[in-house]
């Protein structure tokens, strides 16, 4: 299945590398975000004044019109921005002729041919400022090896540039990938069957526009990073720990299920004490799952060096949580058993 890469690894722009991580797992955070290595610390990276203003390179257009293609990423900008409980913004600047991988001070979206990156349909880069976090320029580039689609109800056999777009975006603005989404694996790679989250790092199949709507896991990761003011105060969160005999499983993924609203927000246990915390959360009860990540590239959310734990069954917590508004419910204890 052809795939979706967060931030290249290792990318190398003005002599500055991003040593892409990705941090939580204390109780302010509630999403996998894209950080950076400040020595012992990881710092989760944004950009510092919003709007965020970009470029748009219009040139290598595979069979789209200009007008089509503009449109498409404005409502995708505007998706995340539409956002009430986060302040990211963003503003369009004009066009360019660089390259969306150009150190050139602008941050700029464009069409390029990488047939290297056979798996990949977008990519997005950054230059950070590596003591702050603080996003200094990005770059989104899609790939002309796939056929694109700007039609409102897609096009057999080609991919939605929105929902890639949103995606990406999704990316710039400094969220890591959600592992909330079910595949199928099939010849040539895995079929997205659902997600509860545009950041799920698969995309549906050429055609689909399933793509193109924020879910309660993507607006709860943007509005962790750019908190509306009141955010904090009118949502809540939970914490605990995933173990396994004692020990802590890091890389489990733990989801809360909204009993009422039937909303899905999920994170990652971060540390080798397998400790997770997920915020970001409407008052009320939910129900918590524990699961490894055996669905989706391990690499997808976790440096390629990283041991992420995935023998173990898909564990409920046997009670319900109540997250309060504005606070915090836990510690709790997930014991999941290996398989």
């Amino acid at each position: 299945m052809t795939r979706r890469r967060q931030v290249p690894r290792g990318w190398r722009l003005a002599a500055v590398v991003l040593s892409v991580l990705l941090t939580g797992g204390s109780p302010a955070e509630a999403y996998l975000k894209v950080g950076i290595s400040t020595g012992t610390q990881h710092v989760s990276i944004r950009w510092a004044a919003t709007p965020v203003r970009y470029y748009v390179n219009e040139q290598a257009l595979p069979g789209l019109s200009t007008t089509d293609y503009r449109a498409a990423l404005d409502h995708a900008f505007t998706a995340w921005q539409d956002v009430g409980s986060s302040t990211i913004a963003f503003q369009f600047a004009g066009t360019t002729s660089g390259s969306p991988l150009d150190a050139d001070g602008l941050t700029a979206l464009g069409f390029l041919s990488r047939p290297d990156l056979d798996r990949v349909l977008g990519s997005t880069g950054f230059i950070i400022d590596t003591v702050t976090g603080e996003i200094v320029e990005g770059g989104i580039l899609f790939n002309t090896i796939f056929p694109w689609s700007t039609a409102s109800a897609g096009e057999a056999g080609k991919y939605d540039l929105e929902s890639i777009a949103l995606h990406e975006i999704g990316h710039l603005a400094g969220l890591g990938h959600s592992a909330l989404g079910e595949t199928e694996l099939r010849a040539g790679g895995r079929r997205v069957l659902a997600t509860e989250s545009v950041m799920f790092p698969i995309a549906y199949s050429a055609g689909s526009i399933a793509g193109r709507t924020l879910r309660a896991d993507d607006i709860a990761g943007v509005s962790d990073i750019y908190p509306e003011s009141g955010f904090r105060t009118s949502t809540g969160s939970v914490t605990g720990r995933v173990t396994k005999n004692g020990q802590g499983v890091y890389g489990a993924h733990v989801v809360a299920f909204n009993t009422a609203t039937g909303k899905l927000v999920g994170n990652f246990a971060l540390n080798s004490a397998g400790e997770f915390a997920i915020a970001g959360l409407d008052a009320g009860s939910y129900l918590l799952r524990a699961e490894p990540l055996d669905d989706a590239d391990v690499s997808a959310f976790f440096p390629e060096d990283a041991v992420v734990d995935v023998s173990f069954q898909v564990t409920y917590l046997e009670r319900l949580a109540i997250v309060p508004r504005g606070g915090n419910v836990g510690p709790f204890d997930i014991k999941v058993a290996a398989r």
